[in-house]
């Protein structure tokens, strides 16, 4: 997935793989692994470097903002409630009990 948005960022830009190995201080067959997903796990500091030529977000480049679409907005909404309540992750562990009592609760009413 990786490979495939360098690409075809890179191929929008009209680079061909030699200009951006070049411009990102990278080798070419480096950069061609990548491309083809051969080398799936480049380290951060390429990624940038590619990022950074391509005048692409690191996130975007990675696929990360489609990601956030898998995440249903209500679960987002409800996340943003608790924070409004002041509520913080470490707390939810504090609250499981209650809402796993809650839980048997309504099983046990049927509702």
């Amino acid at each position: 997935m990786i490979g495939e948005n360098i690409k075809k960022r890179r191929k929008s830009m009209g680079l061909s793989l030699s200009e951006l190995a070049e411009r990102a201080e990278i080798s070419k067959s480096y950069l061609s692994n990548i491309e083809r997903n051969q080398n799936d796990n480049p380290s951060i500091q390429v990624l940038v470097k590619i990022a950074h030529v391509l005048k692409v977000d690191l996130r975007s480049l990675i696929g990360i903002e489609s990601a956030n679409e898998l995440i249903d907005k209500e679960w987002v909404d409800f996340i943003e409630d608790l924070r409004n309540l002041g509520i913080e992750k470490n707390n939810l562990i504090e609250l499981r009990p209650i809402i796993e009592f809650m839980i048997w609760q309504k099983e046990k009413s049927g509702k």
